[in-house]
């Protein structure tokens, strides 16, 4: 239970402090501000909860350990629904806050009555944002499983390269839909603003295949390094 606690209750976070960033702050910090501080806070449950639950607070990412045989079948249920619940929580302190202040000149909303929600931004098409999904959350959960990786991992280092890889997509990936590259980061918010449902399936669909995506390209690599090593 602690594990699924610690996973729900850094999921909450995530989406009220990362996406809080461009709610309360947007029009000061910008897309690079608002991209630091998704990195940033990631950085911080890194090293808060993972040596708890491993601190995946995202859908993909778990389904990623699970398809590397990290973790049960069981266990990566429970941690998704931990973290969509968690998302709910961080998504209902937001739109209290955005309720609460009238007058507030909010930043990062997009549509009417939206929390930072992943929609598509002017421009941007379906397709577009489907194959930016895959690619960077691709990118993310490869950083994931390479600095986490029991052989070749980064050690103590690895929160730090993880949140410095949610950073960084989220400052490529925040002017075409807001960047997900976590379906439960999508969930929270979309609860109170129901009209982004309409791209939520973008925001599963993507980073589902670019997870898996990540998981048979680590594999293939992990395999080469460590059959380098044996050899040398």
């Amino acid at each position: 239970m602690r594990k699924y606690l610690a996973e729900g209750v850094g999921t909450m976070f995530l989406v009220l402090l990362a996406c809080g960033s461009a709610v309360l702050a947007g029009p000061a910090i910008g897309v690079l501000g608002i991209g630091l501080c998704f990195g940033l806070v990631l950085i911080c449950l890194c090293y808060c909860i993972g040596n708890i639950s491993g601190c995946h607070v995202n859908p993909a990412v778990s389904l990623a350990v699970w398809l590397s045989g990290r973790m049960s079948g069981k266990e990566c249920v429970g941690y998704v629904i931990s973290q969509l619940i968690g998302a709910a929580v961080g998504g209902a302190f937001l739109y209290l806050l955005y309720k609460s202040g009238d007058g507030y000149n909010f930043g990062g909303i997009t549509g009417e009555n939206s929390l930072a929600t992943n929609v598509l931004q002017p421009g941007a098409t379906s397709g577009m944002a489907l194959i930016t999904e895959a690619l960077l959350t691709f990118f993310f959960v490869m950083i994931v499983l390479g600095a986490t990786d029991a052989k070749v991992g980064a050690g103590k280092f690895a929160g730090l390269a993880i949140g410095i890889g949610l950073g960084l997509v989220n400052i490529v990936g925040i002017p075409v839909d807001n960047c997900s590259v976590n379906p439960a980061r999508s969930f929270g918010p979309a609860v109170f603003s129901p009209g982004a449902f309409g791209d939520f399936w973008i925001m599963v669909v993507g980073p589902c295949i670019g997870a898996i995506v990540a998981v048979l390209c680590w594999k293939a690599v992990s395999g080469y390094i460590n059959k380098q090593a044996v050899e040398g």
